[in-house]
């Protein structure tokens, strides 16, 4: 399919209020979802990369997404018949403070395309130039934040994590002024713009905002909306006019699925070392997804403690190991929006509630899998698994590395001699010296008591290896990895980001020919270079 036989089919603008002035400037936008706006043409659009898998599922081949127009189209210097570019309006929650009017400050959404499978995914523009809620902003992005944006939509998906998609990665040809470390001396950075790709970008913040400013009508505008096209499972559209108000009962349905969805997607998170690390309500998917690749990062070592945002390195308010609380507060912002209308709390605490109950059960049984047990039993396996995170905190050990190889620990081994036991691990720790003393008597009583666990396990030595190796990844983006990739692309070698893209399409195969490139633990140079270790927000 070529570019122009694209068919748009765009929902939100046609059926949610639009902002009237149509001057791009900013503003406070007052009752209104979006603002049409276009994106900001660039000098010289060149491809870095794109999703074959993203741009299959478009319908579009290779030599579409190698031609200049498609270049053209996904920099933002060309807008295809159809499409109806826009920027959404919403507030948020910024570190646990209400920030007031936020919005898509450089973000552009292009259109809703639908596809062969009748199925609608937004296309939007991430770095295309400013917005009404731009700011102090220019609403451009820079080549480092948007190879890691990329990178990770793509690599979170083939890691079985709910996320947004990227179809491509685009030079602008044109530089972008960033202080990077927040300490005045900017520099002038290569700029780019990526295709983000989901079938909502709808976040909790848009709901928010009409709440904080008492517009309980587009408030219950966007609540119908949002239920009928992106929830119609939970409309019988039988007995429901398209002009009628949503009941309140399929209000509290949604808001319960909004909990579950995202449960499962913390307990995702967590499952393979992802850390977020800018967890605001406006970065927060209605559907459950991974959205807004900002200052993210990997665990390299295990520390339940680590964020990768340097804004948030005083407070670690987003730190790994307090993902699922934040997102439980999260949900309770948005329900306190939603009350608004529905003017009654039970039902929207009970699914506060259910969210608590779904991840803690998604988690028990998440860490079972990832242990090689054929279920998780409370009373043996909880005591097991805590024990677990705090042995791996006494010396540094890589979490990936670690999972990984725990399925080559023997089962009924437990009067097996401790060099036995550990011996599979052994390249999992950063300095082998501290595993001594305590450290090294707490970690073999803990693979004593796992081996003797694994005894009773129902599964075989085979059967418990396939289960591990399916959800314990080999490859992830670690954060150096993308950091050399980003090196390279600045100086017009985009040769690592297709090998990283590659490599992430299959991470957890064993791949022999990356393994000794890439399953290992991160080096010593990237321990504190920035990109490695901890980022700004700057991009």
């Amino acid at each position: 399919m070529t570019l122009d036989a694209l068919t748009f089919d765009n929902r939100f603008t046609n059926q949610l209020p639009a902002d009237p002035i149509a001057v791009n400037s900013r503003r406070q936008v007052q009752k209104a979802c979006y603002s049409r706006v276009l994106p900001t043409e660039v000098a010289a659009p060149e491809l870095v990369a794109y999703s074959r898998e993203v741009a299959a599922m478009l319908g579009l081949d290779e030599a579409t997404c190698r031609s200049s127009e498609f270049a053209d189209i996904f920099a933002g210097n060309k807008v295809l018949p159809g499409m109806d570019p826009f920027a959404m309006c919403y507030g948020g929650h910024q570190f646990g403070n209400w920030a007031g009017q936020l919005g898509d400050g450089r973000a552009i959404n292009l259109g809703e395309a639908r596809n062969a499978g009748n199925e609608h995914w937004t296309l939007q523009l991430k770095g295309a130039g400013p917005t009404p809620y731009s700011r102090t902003a220019d609403g451009l992005a820079v080549l480092r934040s948007s190879v890691r944006e990329f990178l990770c939509s793509e690599a979170m998906h083939h890691l079985g994590v709910p996320t947004t998609r990227a179809l491509s990665l685009i030079l602008s040809g044109e530089k972008v002024r960033r202080d990077m470390f927040y300490d005045g001396n900017p520099q002038l950075e290569p700029g780019a713009i990526v295709c983000r790709v989901a079938k909502s970008f709808t976040r909790f913040g848009n709901f928010q905002i009409f709440a904080a400013r008492q517009d309980i009508e587009t408030l219950r505008t966007l609540v119908d909306f949002t239920i009928r096209n992106d929830f119609p499972h939970l409309i019988d559209n039988n007995t429901h006019a398209n002009d009628e108000p949503v009941a309140n009962e399929i209000v509290f349905h949604w808001f319960r699925e909004v909990c579950t969805k995202t449960a499962e997607m913390i307990v995702h998170w967590q499952r393979v070392g992802f850390v977020h690390g800018v967890m605001n309500t406006d970065n927060m998917s209605i559907l459950g997804l991974t959205i807004d690749y900002g200052p993210y990062g990997w665990l390299e070592d295990y520390n339940p403690d680590w964020t990768p945002n340097t804004t948030d390195a005083s407070g670690r308010r987003y730190r790994f190991g307090n993902q699922p609380t934040v997102a439980h507060w999260n949900l309770y912002q948005l329900a306190n929006a939603i009350v608004q209308l529905t003017e009654e709390p039970g039902p929207l605490e009970d699914s506060l509630q259910l969210y608590a109950d779904t991840f803690n059960k998604g988690y028990f049984s998440m860490m079972a899998a990832k242990l090689g047990l054929s279920g998780f039993v409370p009373e043996t396996d909880e005591p097991l698994i805590n024990d677990l995170l705090k042995t791996l905190q006494l010396t540094e050990t890589d979490m990936t590395i670690f999972f990984r190889n725990l399925k080559n620990v023997p089962a009924n081994a437990s009067d097996a001699d401790g060099e036995t036991l550990l011996e599979p691990l052994k390249e999992a720790y950063y300095k082998p010296g501290e595993l001594a003393g305590d450290t090294l008597k707490a970690t073999i009583d803990w693979l004593k008591r796992y081996s003797q666990r694994l005894a009773s396990n129902e599964l075989s030595d085979q059967q418990r290896g396939t289960l591990m190796d399916s959800v314990n990844p080999k490859y992830v983006l670690r954060n150096y990895m993308a950091q050399l990739a980003i090196d390279k692309a600045e100086q017009g070698d985009h040769s690592m980001v297709n090998a990283l893209l590659d490599l992430l399409r299959h991470p957890y195969d064993e791949q022999p020919e990356h393994e000794e490139t890439f399953f290992a633990k991160r080096p010593e140079w990237a321990r504190e270079r920035a990109g490695c270790s901890m980022l700004s927000c700057s991009s």
